[in-house]
């Protein structure tokens, strides 16, 4: 029987996890690439040898996806692999109709074939779109786990946009450690609020030996924390899932977040104090109808400020979390809306004065509202960011990001800080929604 010639279309995350579980050592199988879209600069490399299995001592080209169609014919192509998140149903099938129009099968691979399992108690935190508010529940959540006297390591999402054979483990227990990987800013927002509250994080790529790595620190609890709307990678005894009525209907009809949803023991209904009625109530409605079962906790996100004082009146430039307001399309986030509730005068738009890697991001998301994404996934767009906040002209920059970017960039110009963390409002909220899962651990 002659294998079958696959493609797998990621975004550096999910693809590579997928080949992982389901193809590498697999003969009945030939992976002759990987396509790449979402993320920046990750196309024209390779998944190397020493990665990808004694199948693929060359290793695997990682591709444009723009060059699928050409790929398929001229490489024999029998199965391709759908395999990155936060896409629209429509965006699925339409890349469904052009892989079966060239006469491949596409493909959807699920948590059977692909979740690993684990020999310590897992939670997992996952939501039905980026910028839902996981990483601040996931917090919540390890402060929970905490106050029972209980040890968790956090398991991340991939994020591996470097050299991939470094970034195969990687553990991240100081600020030290961020610096040592060469992080990029979407890394360091997600890795760096665990690590400054005292909780290690491993991630990378290949998850076998993270989930073994992780266990042998012998934690009572492993937290698994999500990325984009993906489910998890690892089988979970629990799970928390976050909906956004800033978006209503998203949860029925983005990919693969209605899969989050249905796997869900506990919907945390986020962001509630920003929510149009109707919105919510739609939400609520869609919530009920696909996971009756599911507990729900209502929460929001409130936002601090270190200088409030200082953004009344003035001409603001607001730096937002990267892939929430691009790809998650959220317009307007934490610091959008937390410098008008303060009395900026305006929210200054940086398109004019984006210069680089960061014009080709609003060229590439013409939707997005009038804030900069903390874009930072190669030294070059580091630098470009850099480049249009000095070129943009206000009064004021105001830092939404989860880390304090000032740190690896130069702002030469007045800045405050936007802080956040979810806040349940009434009950159950987050402890209550845990009491099944720590009754198992008999800390309830």
């Amino acid at each position: 029987m002659s294998k079958r010639r696959v493609i797998i279309m990621g975004a550096a995350g999910r693809d590579f996890h997928n080949f992982n579980t389901v193809f590498r050592d697999n003969d009945r199988y030939e992976v002759v690439a990987f396509t790449a879209t979402q993320i920046p600069d990750i196309d024209g490399k390779k998944y190397p040898a020493e990665l990808a299995g004694h199948l693929y001592p060359d290793g695997i080209p990682i591709l444009d996806e723009v060059e699928l169609p050409r790929l398929i014919k001229e490489l024999g192509v029998t199965e391709v692999n759908f395999a990155y998140s936060d896409v629209t149903y429509q965006y699925v099938m339409s890349r469904a109709a052009l892989v079966n129009s060239l006469g491949a099968d596409f493909v959807l691979l699920g948590p059977q074939a692909t979740m690993l399992k684990s020999t310590k108690p897992v939670i997992a935190t996952g939501a039905v779109r980026t910028g839902g508010g996981k990483s601040e529940a996931s917090r919540r959540i390890v402060d929970v786990l905490r106050e029972k006297g209980l040890k968790v390591i956090a398991i991340r999402h991939p994020m591996p946009y470097g050299d991939l054979v470094k970034q195969a483990v990687q553990r991240f227990a100081t600020i030290e450690d961020l610096q040592r990987h060469e992080c990029t800013i979407e890394e360091m927002e997600e890795y760096e609020p665990h690590v400054v509250c005292g909780t290690i994080v491993y991630a990378g790529i290949d998850y076998e030996a993270i989930l073994r790595a992780a266990e042998a620190e012998n934690p009572d609890v492993i937290l698994w924390d999500g990325g984009n709307n993906d489910f998890p990678f690892i089988r979970p005894d629990f799970m928390f899932t976050l909906v956004d009525p800033q978006r209503a209907g998203h949860e029925l009809s983005y990919y693969p977040g209605e899969t989050t949803l249905r796997l869900a023991d506990a919907v945390i209904i986020n962001k509630i104090e920003s929510a149009d009625l109707a919105d919510l109530q739609l939400v609520r409605r869609n919530v009920a109808a696909t996971n009756p079962d599911a507990l729900i906790v209502d929460a929001c996100s409130p936002t601090t400020v270190d200088r409030p004082e200082l953004i009344r009146g003035k001409r603001v430039l607001v730096i937002e979390e990267g892939p929430t307001v691009t790809h998650g399309e959220v317009k307007y986030n934490y610091g959008s809306i937390t410098a008008l509730k303060h009395g900026a005068a305006e929210l200054v738009d940086p398109r004019p004065y984006a210069v680089g890697k960061l014009k080709e991001t609003f060229e590439q998301y013409p939707e997005l509202g009038p804030v900069l994404p903390s874009m930072g996934y190669s030294p070059q767009q580091l630098a470009d960011l850099e480049a249009t906040v000095a070129a943009t002209p206000c009064d004021l920059v105001v830092v939404a990001t989860p880390i304090d970017i000032k740190r690896i960039m130069k702002i030469d110009k007045p800045t405050v800080k936007i802080n956040y963390e979810i806040q349940e409002i009434g009950r159950p909220d987050i402890r209550d929604a845990m009491e099944p899962f720590l009754a198992r651990l008999n800390r309830g």
